[in-house]
This record gives C-alpha cells, sequence and structure tokens, in this order.
C-alpha cells in the first residue's frame, strides 16, 4: 500500500514540474490532457487522468486499480477489485489493494477466501499444513475435518452425511445396530422410528347367541370387537387381540316359527323310516319267492357258517383257560 501511495505522489509531483516548465502553453496542454479522450482517458470512471499514467483519479464509488504494463503503472478505475485484492474506501479515495502473497482472494489484509496452490484456507489464514485433526483438501484448498472412520462422507468431525456400506445413519452418526426405539430400513439405510400398534376402544358384547340364533337354547355366547386404528412396523410391538368371547346363559325360550319347523321334520322322519320299512318287506317277499332249492342252500350256508363261529369260540375260551392254569 506504501509503494503504490508514493507511486501516485511521484506521478502527481511529475505532472506538477511538467506543467511548471511549460507555463506559457501548460493550461492549454493540461485541459488537452483531461478531455482529450486519449488512451488513458477511455474509461468512464476516470475523473481526471493523463495519456501516460491513465487515471489520476476516479469519480465516486469507483476503485483506483494499478496495473503494471512493463515498467510503468497505469491507473484504471474500476467499479470493484480484481482477484487478489481487496477494496478499501475513505472519503479521500477508494484503492485497490493487494491481497497477501499466499491469498488468491481475501477480504481484508489479515482474512483470506482462497488460497493459491500449495496453501490451505484455515480460519482465515492460507497455511502449508493443516492444524492436527484437520487434512488438506487439493480441490478446496481448505483444511477440512477428518471424518469418523464409520462415514463415507461428513460435515465435521462428529457429523455424517454417508455411512460406510452395512451401516445404518441416524441424526448425523452411523450405527451397527439400531439404537432402542428405532429399526433398520434396508432400503434408506437409516433407522427409522418404530411403530408401535394402536388400537381403539372395545365395542359393546353383542346379544347372547347360539349357531347364529338367539333363542331355542339357554347356553351360548356374546362376542365384542376393537378396531386397529396403526397397524405396527417390522419390529414395532404387535396388535393385540381384537376380537373376545365369552360364555353366556339365557333363559331359554322356543323361536318364532319354530313348532311348524318342529313337525315338518317330524314327519319328514315318519316318512324316512316308513320307507325303510316297506323296504325290509319287500326284501323278506323275495325271499319268500325265490326258488326253494336256492332257498335250502341259503339255509345250508347260514348254518355251516353258524357251525364255523361257534367251533371257533369254543377253541378260543379252551386256549384261554389253559394259559390262566399255566398262569396259576
Amino acid at each position: 500500500m506504501q509503494l503504490q501511495l508514493i507511486t501516485f505522489v511521484l506521478i502527481t509531483l511529475y505532472c506538477m514540474d511538467y506543467t511548471g516548465g511549460q507555463h506559457s502553453s501548460s493550461r492549454h496542454r493540461h485541459h488537452k490532457q483531461i478531455s482529450s479522450g486519449g488512451l488513458g482517458c477511455q474509461q468512464g470512471g476516470c475523473l481526471t487522468c493523463s495519456d501516460y499514467n491513465g487515471c489520476l483519479s476516479c469519480k465516486p464509488r469507483f476503485f483506483m486499480h494499478l496495473e503494471r504494463i512493463g515498467m510503468k503503472q497505469i491507473g484504471v478505475c474500476m467499479t470493484s477489485c480484481p482477484p487478489g485484492f481487496y477494496d478499501i474506501r475513505s472519503p479521500e479515495r477508494n484503492t485497490c489493494t493487494k491481497c497477501r502473497s499466499e491469498c488468491d482472494s481475501c477480504f481484508n489484509k489479515n482474512f483470506c477466501t482462497r488460497c493459491r496452490p500449495g496453501y490451505y484456507l484455515h480460519l482465515g489464514k492460507c497455511l502449508e499444513s493443516c492444524p492436527d485433526g484437520l487434512m488438506r483438501s487439493d480441490i478446496q484448498r481448505e483444511c477440512v475435518h477428518r471424518c469418523p472412520a464409520e462415514c463415507e462422507a461428513c460435515v465435521n468431525s462428529e457429523l455424517c452425511t454417508r455411512c460406510r456400506p452395512g451401516l445404518y445413519q441416524l441424526q448425523g452418526r452411523c450405527h451397527h445396530v439400531c439404537p432402542e426405539d428405532y429399526e433398520p430400513n434396508d432400503r434408506l439405510m437409516e433407522c427409522s422410528p418404530q411403530v408401535h400398534c394402536e388400537v381403539g376402544e372395545w365395542s359393546e358384547w353383542s346379544p347372547c347367541s347360539r349357531s347364529g340364533r338367539t333363542c331355542g337354547f339357554k347356553r351360548g355366547q356374546e362376542t365384542r370387537t376393537r378396531l386397529v386404528l396403526q397397524y405396527p412396523s417390522p419390529f414395532g410391538r404387535p396388535c393385540p387381540e381384537i376380537s373376545e368371547i365369552k360364555e353366556c346363559l339365557v333363559k331359554r325360550r322356543k323361536c318364532p316359527g319354530r313348532g311348524k319347523n318342529e313337525r315338518r321334520d317330524r314327519r319328514n322322519r315318519n316318512n324316512r323310516r316308513d320307507k325303510a320299512s316297506q323296504e325290509v318287506l319287500r326284501d323278506r317277499k323275495r325271499e319268500r319267492d325265490r326258488d326253494p332249492g336256492e332257498r335250502d342252500n341259503s339255509d345250508n350256508r347260514n348254518k355251516t357258517e353258524h357251525r364255523r363261529r361257534r367251533d371257533q369260540h369254543s377253541e378260543n375260551t379252551q386256549h384261554s383257560s389253559s394259559a390262566q392254569g399255566h398262569h396259576d
């Protein structure tokens, strides 16, 4: 900054000496330098200028910036300072001042916003090596926090944004097993809150019934139910019973129209019994109408079968008595 001020003073003195030596035509020549629109005065931000040195002063809200061209510096008036410089405002003049050598851009002489290659930004300063607990980022040119071992990406040393494979994220941390009241979500690889079952109030007990009827019995059952308001997540508490049954007693009473039904059932049973009796009578008649020889053969077969069964029974009785005597 001091070098720039000295340069500006020298330029001003040079202009004063030059105009003093040419007194007879200085007023006309100086007017020509300001209004001629030469190379140094083509920029609209110049208030006063010189063809040789460019802008000597700037209009309000413009910043004086000295650009080096070979061995000389040209004054340029700019609306904002270029990268590597920061602005200084004052009532007399606004100037662009160069950042520190290690800064690529800066807010002021003590606060860098981006560093040159080989340096890393930390708390507004450009460092060649990062402090303990931080690591260098060549892409950002910054000192960044080391991620915890279980993180693939993080905001700082305590807050993860992505976990390593097989781990579940919860509130910036990575877990092998989700904490209590949380359950793993394999699709999102996160620990999601458990959802427990919720049920409503019990309904009133139903009327006592049996086989769908509410009459014609003494012992029956009553039921009541309740609705599921919230079904549980895979690891949440399951739903309790949503229906109950209890035994009940009622005073036996006949169902309306029950007598007519009973008479109809009795009549049907009698009809079936009559048909069975008629079948037996028809079989006996067919037996009597058969050929006498066939009846004799049938009788002989019946007698033979009866004799065989009697002998078998006698043999089993003798064998049982013999076994009993041997045991005694």
